[in-house]
């Protein structure tokens, strides 16, 4: 494998972890008008330093090459008080996002990207994902979960039951805190280990 493909798919990985941090910010902005978000964190693969490792991709496991990490999705946690208005906050995104792709932002991160995780404000539990599709239920096999959709936009993932770690990344990441405001850029997170 040359060394200028090894650089190019370095540079591409660094890129879509700063475009996914770019994405967190405006996706944060867009949230802070909701009385009842109390904060936002980026958590999971975006929030961390880039790490090496033989990647997914063929030419480059079959040539044992090390590359920094891919960043697939946004992981965002969401503090709320309430859930009343999921739907809301979900087009509040969305709405965000294809605004700032449509300005030339640099953004190219779509709704389906993010994975955002409820979590109740003042007790750190879990209680759902925020679901992407623009209808509650949408009678898709996802909403098919048992208790997707009982409260609405609040997804249900089969099996899934967070990690004790879930919000760890969130100390150092926070965007965004009720009676604090915004509290860092996700582009001034470390970028590589």
């Amino acid at each position: 494998m040359r060394r200028a493909a090894i650089d190019e798919q370095n540079r591409y990985m660094l890129e879509r972890q700063r475009q996914f941090r770019a994405a967190a910010d405006v996706v944060t902005d867009a949230w802070v008008r909701f009385q009842e978000v109390a904060a936002v964190a980026v958590i999971g693969s975006v929030a961390k330093p880039l790490w090496k490792e033989v990647p997914r991709f063929s030419d480059f496991r079959r040539a044992g090459i090390e590359v920094w990490h891919e960043c697939s999705d946004l992981d965002l946690a969401l503090w709320l008080d309430s859930q009343q208005r999921l739907g809301e906050l979900r087009r509040a995104a969305t709405l965000a996002l294809r605004d700032a792709f449509e300005r030339g932002t640099g953004i190219s991160v779509a709704n389906h990207q993010l994975d955002v995780f409820l979590i109740e404000s003042g007790s750190d539990n879990y209680l759902g994902r925020l679901c992407d599709f623009n209808r509650c239920p949408k009678g898709k096999h996802d909403c098919l979960v048992p208790g997707c959709g009982e409260i609405a936009f609040n997804k249900r993932v089969e099996g899934f039951t967070p990690h004790a770690d879930l919000l760890a990344p969130a100390q150092s990441a926070t965007l965004y805190k009720r009676g604090v405001g915004r509290i860092r850029s996700a582009l001034d997170l470390p970028q590589i280990g």
